[in-house]
């Protein structure tokens, strides 16, 4: 990569839209994936303003989709039925898939860019698979007990519990299938994670403070072995 890319890169992946800045060696970032309904996305931003750190949820899918050069709404339509479309193998649906493999690459691409920068939190898009190979990325699992999670669906969406109940089964297997396929078979959704917290046992404060001091654990770490 050209030393005018790599700048490039830097400035687009700089947080909140601010300078970019030095990229430092494998910076100490999270990944959170979660179950569908066990509130991963809300505990993330919640450990965000603890912490103080660049929050990418939707966003990654946003820059992502700038580098595609389509629409946002249209990229995010592909991301939403990205399951519905990998498992329908008919030779007629072979540019859909196409595109959503094309999304995953570029959805890759901008989440090894945003974690070379600096620390930072993203959830989930196999986030944790894709950096693998940093040895200070801190993989956590939100969980939480089936029923939790369809109670909190109902809740939130107003809906039946029946309703809620075929929600959650669905997005919960998209998401499973998700991970399958990205990784070639080489990750599953709930394996190899650091970090596994049940937000029914917890609860929300209590999974962000778990993360936090793990995470502040860890930047010490870091930071006694690059002072020795």
């Amino acid at each position: 990569m050209s030393e005018k890319d790599s700048d490039a890169r830097r400035q687009e992946a700089a947080p909140h839209g601010g300078e970019p800045t030095t990229p430092a060696l494998n910076p100490v970032v999270i990944t959170i994936e979660r179950d569908f309904g066990a509130e991963g996305h809300e505990i993330g931003k919640m450990l965000s303003q603890e912490l103080d750190l660049p929050f990418y949820d939707n966003e990654v899918l946003v820059r992502a989709s700038a580098r595609a050069g389509a629409p946002v709404d249209e990229v995010a339509a592909y991301d939403a039925r990205l399951t519905a479309e990998m498992s329908a193998f008919l030779p007629d649906r072979i540019d859909a898939r196409s595109t959503a493999d094309k999304l995953f690459q570029r959805v890759s691409s901008v989440v090894r860019d945003l974690a070379s920068v600096g620390p930072c939190i993203i959830v989930g898009r196999l986030s944790d698979y894709i950096l693998r190979d940093n040895p200070n990325r801190i993989a956590v699992l939100v969980t939480a007990p089936e029923e939790d999670r369809i109670e909190t669906v109902r809740t939130k969406r107003g809906m039946t519990r029946k309703e809620a109940k075929k929600l959650v089964r669905r997005m919960q297997k998209g998401r499973e299938l998700y991970c399958h396929r990205y990784s070639a078979g080489k990750c599953e959704m709930h394996d190899g994670k650091d970090l596994v917290l049940n937000r029914s046992r917890f609860g929300r404060e209590g999974c962000v403070a778990v993360i936090a001091a793990a995470y502040r654990a860890k930047v010490a770490e870091v930071q006694e072995g690059e002072g020795e």
